[in-house]
């Protein structure tokens, strides 16, 4: 089947598998910070934004991507490297390897309506789909914290 996405801005016709996996598409295509860690929807690893919406991309076929938006990390490098540097000062990246799925969901999560007034237990809730096996995820929700402040910071 012919499929046409952008992808991190650039628009690509292909030609694919009907049973071809997004994740494996996007793998293809080097976008090697989409990663898989479970293969059963549970760990958020491969997470991508299709139109401006976080998804699994393990959990999708590349067929259904056809005439949508789709970014990874490398499309959002700039913003990645800003909150990669939240996570850091916290010491939320131990091994790293969770890192592009979890900032996704983050940046991501910033474009939700009120999401500067969210409490912790709303932030953990939109973010429960990302397993990290290293941290006790107490790191995580301080460099959301610091980054959501500062963005709110810069915005007045």
């Amino acid at each position: 089947m012919t499929i046409t996405v952008t992808l991190n801005g650039k628009r690509i016709t292909d030609d694919v598998a009907p049973d071809l996996l997004l994740y494996d598409w996007l793998r293809q295509k080097g976008c090697l910070s989409v990663k898989c860690g479970c293969e059963t929807t549970n760990c958020g690893l491969c997470t991508v934004h299709v139109d401006g919406k976080p998804t699994l991309s393990c959990a999708m076929l590349a067929v259904r991507a056809d005439k949508k938006t789709v970014t990874t990390l490398e499309g959002l490098q700039e913003e990645a490297i800003e909150f990669g540097g939240f996570m850091a000062d916290e010491g939320a990246e131990q091994c790293g390897f969770c890192n592009p799925g979890f900032i996704m969901n983050v940046l991501a999560m910033k474009e939700e309506p009120d999401v500067y007034t969210w409490t912790d237990r709303q932030i953990k809730e939109y973010l429960e789909g990302n397993l990290c096996r290293c941290t006790g995820y107490a790191g995580h929700l301080r460099a959301i914290r610091r980054y959501l402040a500062a963005r709110q910071e810069g915005m007045k």
